[in-house]
């Protein structure tokens, strides 16, 4: 195992100072000197690797194991039972799943979650956002992710599943606990007891959900994951439940960070937010731009398999591996000035929504959502800025980049 560089008189490098609010603020220069000084470093705060180097990232997204959430009955053994409840759900959730179970689940979900069903969601999602837009109007100033980048995806999610649109708030306050825990790597005991009570809940209403389909079936994603059907093979109705809730997780923490994140990033450089108002064909690179510059996901976790290496370094099997996304998206050796925003940058494969098996396959409709949202906006509001006293603060969320509030204004 190799040592961490150690420099005198500074601070040891550690992905950890996340935790400073300044650094969470701009995690950028903290990656930058993980990439240059120690691209797989190990932690010793984290135990873990921290990888920063796009070839290394994508590596291990590509290879590494994804399955590494303990058992209901490996915590039990660890005197960590109370969580069982959690572990029981993330245990069939194809994000920590690996292959050939992956491969099963995922097969599927996207015979459920297909492009024609995404594409019919195109102009109700406009309308959705023109009428969020629309209630704006009048008022000279407002919060943003208050008005439009959670209630956006929330709606789309509840219709996307087939369940109440009068839910959103309720879908998105469970939304926002699951991220907390799958977004942070230290120990809050509180918030292991609200996850708790959120996942509980989302199992109960999801397990109603699906009773409700048999007796009066929707065209939503619950009644199509029931219903899948693949060489005669099936979603468990706890598998249904369980990849539901990482998908409603999914689907909206990433738009919500995504029209957030980027309405920030075009405001604080308004030559490039004047250039996608005068030029509007620009605004799917755009939203890719966005992706990059401001990662909505920007790390996660693998665990080593046997024989591994990582730029020249030996991984131990089963060591634990941070590959940070937010890092690898602005590796200079895979892309030129990497952190100046260009909006019309073309040779742009990201890593914001993963890479290879576990590649987000809601991908499509939060670009969309994203794309919808951005022209909404502009279109609707000649003039917008940040507010002159606005106090940008980031949700305490490291894996799961995003705002708390954006207060504009548009006069």
């Amino acid at each position: 195992m190799t040592t961490p560089p150690v420099r005198e008189g500074s601070p040891p490098l550690s992905l950890y100072h996340l935790l400073d609010p300044e650094v969470l603020a701009d995690p950028y220069p903290l990656y930058r000197q993980l990439r240059e000084e120690d691209p797989v470093h190990w932690d010793p705060y984290l135990h873990a690797w921290v990888v920063t180097r796009y070839e290394d990232v994508v590596n291990v997204l590509h290879h590494f194991k994804a399955d590494r959430t303990p058992t209901p009955e490996r915590l039990d053994e660890l005197g960590m039972g109370e969580i069982a409840p959690i572990a029981a759900v993330m245990v069939k959730q194809m994000l920590f799943l690996d292959p050939p179970e992956h491969g099963r689940v995922r097969r599927l979900a996207s015979v459920a979650f297909t492009p024609r069903r995404v594409g019919v969601l195109r102009e109700h999602i406009r309308q959705i956002a023109g009428t969020l837009v629309d209630n704006l109007a009048d008022k000279p100033r407002f919060d943003l992710m208050a008005e439009l980048a959670n209630p956006l995806p929330a709606i789309v999610t509840a219709e996307m599943l087939g369940v109440p649109v009068s839910d959103h708030e309720l879908l998105k306050g469970w939304s926002q606990d699951f991220a907390e825990m799958l977004g942070n790597f230290q120990h809050n005991p509180g918030r292991v007891k609200k996850t708790l009570q959120s996942v509980e809940a989302m199992v109960v209403y999801f397990h109603a959900a699906i009773i409700r389909e048999a007796s009066h079936p929707t065209e939503g994603l619950i009644n199509a994951l029931v219903t899948a059907e693949v060489d005669g093979d099936r979603l468990s109705e706890e598998e249904v439940v369980a990849n539901v809730i990482i998908t409603m997780v999914g689907g909206q923490e990433t738009t919500t960070n995504l029209i957030g994140n980027g309405v920030l990033t075009l405001l604080r450089q308004p030559d490039q937010l004047e250039r996608l108002r005068s030029d509007p064909t620009l605004l799917v690179n755009a939203v890719e731009e966005l992706l990059r510059f401001e990662s909505p996901s920007q790390q996660t976790a693998r665990l080593a398999p046997a024989r591994a290496i990582l730029g020249g370094t030996r991984i131990p099997e089963g060591d634990a591996v941070i590959a940070v996304m937010g890092a690898a998206n602005r590796d200079p050796e895979r892309f030129s000035d990497p952190d100046h925003l260009d909006l019309g940058r073309e040779d742009n494969r990201h890593l914001a929504f993963g890479w290879a098996a576990h590649f987000c396959f809601g991908a499509p409709l939060a670009r969309m959502e994203g794309q919808i949202a951005f022209e909404t906006l502009l279109a609707r509001f000649p003039k917008i800025a940040l507010a002159p006293d606005e106090a940008i603060e980031w949700r305490p969320n490291l894996g799961l980049r995003g705002l708390t509030g954006l207060q504009v204004v548009t006069s």
